[in-house]
């Protein structure tokens, strides 16, 4: 049975890199005619936009992966179908099992990558294709300071600097509100400075010029302190600049600190740790639509080639569907994170194994 596992093993394989290849440079095509103009009117040279779509590549080739799976095992299977080639398999005694299990096997192999590759390559190619539509899509050049940040640091405490230069690692007129209860309504004491800045010597923050109110039941104390170092804050420099990163530019070890420091913090994580667990979850999708590629091919079909590109792309348009509607319920904390990221693979991995159970072996 080794030749017949080379044999499939190599029409499914050429098939799934063809149409990963086919539907990214389609994408890539697509979006360069969308933002060519952008480019030429911010005067970009060539090898910007070379290297802007160099690093939009591995997003397309994250997504498009689970379609051209789908794609290959419907077509390996159909083609197989009306050549007869499978009723001669079947003669000889290969059930859908056997035939399936090369296919399975692969698409096993292909999802492990995936997780590698959607996990650390992907947010690094994300992260520069980001800093190229900073630079050349919206403006000359990228900014070094943010203005008007608020971090919640803690349930009791909210800060808030006016802008912060982080090449400097310092800011401008900063507030520390503490409050007495989570409600955040009743506050305890507030120190308003005219410059923030951090101490990477001792790791804490210190405010110039700052004016420190506490307040008690009827009665306000205020203090003056030229320099006012604050050991309470539990935020660092870097916390801010992430607050600009997405998850999809963030690996796996860096999205789930900042989900630990978010917690820390008090704020809400639901959204964060859906998408941490999606980086996982959605790579599973080439090895689940497989499930359904090939019971939908074990017959002859009419249609050809035509049936089963409408077939996988219906199949993926559903699962996408489906996928997006469940994060929703998970951003919202309807449902637990990691049920919401695994949710769709496993609604299909048993529809899946129905479809299988339904055909005829």
């Amino acid at each position: 049975m080794k030749l017949l596992d080379r044999y499939i093993i190599k029409q499914f394989l050429l098939t799934a890199l063809f149409g990963i290849v086919a539907f990214t440079v389609i994408f890539v095509v697509i979006d360069l005619m969308e933002k060519l103009d952008d480019f030429l009117d911010k005067k970009a040279a060539a090898m910007i936009i070379v290297q802007y779509y160099i690093a939009f590549t591995p997003e397309m080739i994250k997504l498009m992966t689970p379609v051209a799976v789908l794609l290959s095992s419907l077509f390996t299977t159909g083609k197989m179908s009306n050549s007869n080639e499978l009723t001669a398999m079947k003669s000889s005694g290969v059930s859908l099992y056997r035939f399936m299990t090369p296919m399975l096997i692969l698409a096993l192999a292909i999802s492990l990558v995936s997780v590698y590759f959607n996990g650390w390559v992907v947010p690094y190619a994300n992260q520069h294709k980001s800093y190229i539509e900073r630079t050349y899509l919206q403006r000359d050049y990228e900014t070094t300071a943010k203005s008007n940040i608020y971090v919640q640091d803690g349930p009791r405490r909210i800060v808030f600097i006016s802008y912060f230069d982080r090449i400097a690692s310092a800011g401008g007129r900063a507030s520390v509100q503490e409050f007495s209860d989570t409600n955040l309504i009743s506050i305890k004491r507030r120190a308003d400075g005219k410059e923030i800045h951090w101490d990477s010597t001792s790791g804490k923050w210190t405010m110039l010029g700052t004016t420190v109110r506490e307040f008690t039941p009827g009665k306000e104390t205020i203090q003056m302190f030229d320099r006012f170092t604050i050991d309470t804050l539990h935020f660092v420099p870097a916390d801010l600049i992430k607050q600009e990163e997405k998850p999809d530019e963030m690996n796996y070890f860096d999205l789930q600190k900042f989900i630990e420091r978010q917690k820390r913090t008090g704020n809400e994580i639901a959204r964060w740790q859906v998408d941490f667990y999606s980086k996982v979850s959605f790579p599973f999708a080439s090895f689940i639509v497989v499930l359904f590629g090939v019971p939908f091919s074990f017959g002859k079909r009419r249609g050809g080639l035509a049936v089963q590109f409408g077939i996988s792309v219906a199949v993926c348009f559903i699962y996408l569907i489906f996928m997006k509607t469940s994060q929703v319920f998970g951003y919202n904390g309807d449902l637990q994170p990691l049920l919401t990221a695994w949710l769709a693979n496993l609604v299909f991995f048993f529809g899946g194994i129905a479809n299988i159970i339904r055909v005829q072996k």
